[in-house]
């Protein structure tokens, strides 16, 4: 699976805005050029980036000189998942096809099984973070020892 740009910058940015509103009131706006420049993001590409995200109703905007963004919903309600969807569309897609639906001749068959595996471990991290819990730094134990796991497994690999 490869995350792209346009979803790492997007929780990026949904990470300042909720580090905003825990910081400070509910509802409180912080200004894009504010974001891009501590995340280091084109403010171009994150105005584009904020487009998807008020589509998809997670962020609201004010105009004016005290305008900016601000979470539609707490930051604990708001998952990576629904980030990752908003700007990206499924969280795994194999070719447009409903894993459903999918099927294929042997020797080859079990393979849509293979799919529907990760997008399910996939579903189960990315709606099992949510905007609140990167701000705390306080990760389900699930995904704590799934990075643990991974970070042991592949100093494990680079030592041989």
């Amino acid at each position: 699976m490869r995350i792209s740009e346009r979803v790492d910058n997007a929780v990026r940015a949904m990470v300042e805005l909720a580090s905003g509103e825990l910081a400070t009131r509910p509802g409180g706006v912080v200004k894009a050029d504010a974001i891009a420049q501590r995340q280091n993001i084109s403010l171009k590409y994150l105005l584009d980036i904020t487009r998807d995200l008020k589509r998809a109703e997670l962020v609201r905007s004010k105009r004016g000189p005290d305008g900016g963004f601000s979470l539609s919903r707490p930051a604990a309600d708001i998952s990576l998942a629904d980030v990752f969807r908003a700007v990206d569309g499924p969280l795994a897609d194999v070719h447009d096809e409903s894993l459903r639906d999918l099927t294929y001749p042997a020797p080859a068959d079990a393979l849509p099984q293979v799919w529907m595996a990760i997008r399910g471990g996939l579903r189960r991290v990315l709606e099992g973070v949510s905007l609140a819990d990167l701000v705390s730094g306080e990760l389900p134990d699930e995904v704590a020892e799934l990075a643990g796991e991974y970070q042991f497994d592949t100093a494990a690999r680079h030592q041989r």
